[in-house]
Parts: C-alpha cells; structure tokens; sequence
C-alpha cells in the first residue's frame, strides 16, 4: 500500500499541497480508526494496484 500511495506523490509532485491534504486527512489523522484498505481507498479513491511496488522494485510491467 506504501508504494501505491507514494505513486500519487511521484504523479503529483512531492510537494502537490491537495495530495498532502488528502493524505494528512484521510490517513495521518485517522490513525487506527479504520481498516487500512478503507483509508487508503479514501485516499487514492480507487483500490490498491502493484504496479508501483513492482516498478518501485525495478520489475517491469
């Protein structure tokens, strides 16, 4: 899940401040509250994908 929502930040740029609100308030400041599937949904609006585990880890998709 790390590497999938960092991919919005490399999207984005590290210092897009809407994702750094939306990451603040959807993951940060929920804290244990939720399932981390839930929040990270909440997050990227979409569920989770490897692809940016798997380019992150140098394997081509």
């Amino acid at each position: 899940l790390s590497a999938d929502a960092f991919s919005l930040f490399e999207e984005n740029g590290i210092f897009d401040r809407a994702s750094g609100a939306s990451f603040l308030n959807n993951i940060l400041e929920q804290g244990g509250s939720q399932d981390a599937m839930t929040l990270f949904k909440n997050f990227r609006g979409r569920e989770p994908s490897i692809d940016a585990l798997l380019r992150h880890n140098g394997i081509a998709i």
